[in-house]
């Protein structure tokens, strides 16, 4: 099954950065490599390139074999593979990551506004779900070797339905895809959204949205 789920992966990888030029989310890149430098200022698309003379063959490999060792309060662990975790992607259009959740955890609702995330379950179940503009909710129950594809900036979520810790492989059309943890964006913004805006859009009283961000400001 191993060997099966890479295989997809593989497939879903070379799918995902097949170049469409009318629909690319990066400017197509004007030279063979340009591994970012992460000590300089980042520019208008991606990081300066790292001088050749200092580029070697490990820039261009990473490794997402290790499992976790701490999770965070969703139980949820990242492993980076965007231009920050994996600089070699600077400027190629692409990015990949591993996320692991424990049993029960889930990666909350959220959207990329930069990129179309497929991804792949390597290990446990895992419930993918997404929700479109006119509010229609697609998910889905995915075992090992199953992929999924989240269209372009929806809000959508993954949760660990199994009594296994999961693992899943998901992989952007962008060095950067960006996040905006749904949540998050209304009750952590600084400085904070007013209570009576948050109040009236949830039609809830201040004693709610005050014990919201009190839970968060403790996980945080």
């Amino acid at each position: 099954m191993a060997s099966s789920s890479m295989s997809l992966f593989g497939l879903l990888l070379v799918l995902v950065i097949l170049p469409f030029p009318s629909h690319a989310s990066d400017p197509d890149p004007l030279q063979d490599i340009c591994v970012a430098d992460l000590d300089a200022p980042i520019s208008i698309n991606g990081f300066p390139c790292k001088p050749a003379s200092e580029v070697t063959s490990d820039d261009f490999f990473t490794d997402f074999s290790k499992d976790p060792t701490t999770f965070d309060v969703f139980k949820r662990a990242v492993t980076f593979g965007d231009v920050s975790g994996f600089p070699a992607v600077n400027t190629q259009g692409v990015s990949l990551f591993r996320i692991d959740l424990g049993v029960g955890g889930i990666n909350p609702p959220h959207t990329h506004p930069r990129a179309t995330e497929a991804g792949i379950v390597l290990k446990g179940r895992v419930l993918v779900g997404f929700v479109t503009t006119n509010n229609t909710f697609f998910s889905k129950v995915l075992t090992p070797g199953m992929v999924f594809l989240i269209p372009r900036a929806l809000v959508h979520f993954q949760l660990n339905v199994g009594n296994e810790p999961a693992t899943f492989i998901p992989i952007f059309n962008t060095q950067n895809p960006g996040v905006s943890d749904s949540i998050g964006t209304i009750f952590d913004a600084t400085p904070p959204v007013p209570n009576e805006v948050l109040t009236k859009s949830f039609r809830v009283g201040d004693d709610v949205i005050n014990a919201i961000r009190a839970a968060r400001a403790q996980s945080s």
